[in-house]
């Protein structure tokens, strides 16, 4: 389940609809991608936490609601590795500044 909208994506690279057409495919593998790395880092499956945006809870649901916060994250990750599709370079680094530290509120910490 995506969490974050192909439409969201276009909106946040600032494509226009011809530019976004030609990406279409790849901009949808690079979200799900984030998102795959986000749940990873996170240590958990977002629909195991929070609704689907268009989701409506039942009465029993404990889960929460799609944070704004994380959406910007894997909106950020994605907008990373498509800018930069090379693994090295100049800007090369592991995730964009500040992904980390949105993740960093959502993580289950153990020791």
């Amino acid at each position: 389940m995506a969490y974050v909208t192909s439409e969201q994506a276009f909106a946040h690279l600032s494509l226009t609809e011809d530019m976004a057409a030609l990406d279409a495919a790849m901009i949808g593998r690079k979200l799900a991608a984030a998102q795959n790395h986000v749940e990873r880092l996170l240590g958990y499956r977002l629909a195991a936490r929070f609704l689907d945006p268009d989701e409506e809870p039942g009465d029993e649901d404990t889960r929460e609601e799609f944070p704004a916060s994380l959406a910007e994250g894997i909106l950020q990750l994605m907008a990373w590795w498509f800018e930069n599709r090379e693994a090295a370079g100049p800007a090369a680094r592991e995730v964009p500044f500040g992904v980390r530290e949105i993740l960093n509120e959502y993580r289950d910490w153990s020791f």
